[in-house]
């Protein structure tokens, strides 16, 4: 006959399971996806800029050779004009895609998340120095490149 086996072990395994899952769960929520998730100290200079910058989808810019986004390549200056807007003033859709993924560490994921329909606009607040090139998806004709440089006072 043989000896009858205790539940006392599986139990106690259960339980430090469970202990070990709440630890986890407790400092994912408390330290880490908080620090994670929090977006860096900026300037409310660079937040609030002096003025907007902006970039028209001009009519006929579907158009491959007509002139797209004008201005087409220009310079952003931090706590100047740092907001740049979009504006589709054509009469087709078209995006604002960057070549390769991008991201401002405090505006997040730079590119329109959908089509600029006409009359429809994109904005985005640039933080922090960087070259930005991109196209419109559909017309991959259409380019641009945004550069963002600090303001003498920064």
């Amino acid at each position: 006959m043989s000896a009858p086996t205790s539940s006392h072990a599986y139990g106690i395994g259960v339980i430090a399971v469970i202990v070990g899952m709440s630890v986890f769960v407790v400092f994912y929520t408390s330290f880490y996806l908080p620090e994670s998730l929090a977006k860096p100290s900026v300037s409310d200079h660079i937040l609030h800029p002096e003025q907007d910058l902006i970039i028209e989808i001009v009519p006929g810019a579907v158009v491959e050779g007509n002139e797209n986004y004008v201005p087409n390549k220009p310079t952003v200056i931090l706590e100047v004009n740092n907001k740049v807007i979009w504006e589709n003033n054509d009469e087709t859709a078209h995006t604002v895609t960057p070549d390769h993924r991008h991201a401002d560490s405090y505006s997040g994921d730079f590119g329109s998340t959908s089509v600029l329909k006409p009359g429809d606009t994109y904005e985005f607040l640039f933080t922090e120095p960087q070259d930005v090139p991109y196209h419109c998806t559909p017309h991959p004709w259409m380019t641009g490149i945004i550069t963002v440089e600090k303001s003498r006072g920064i």
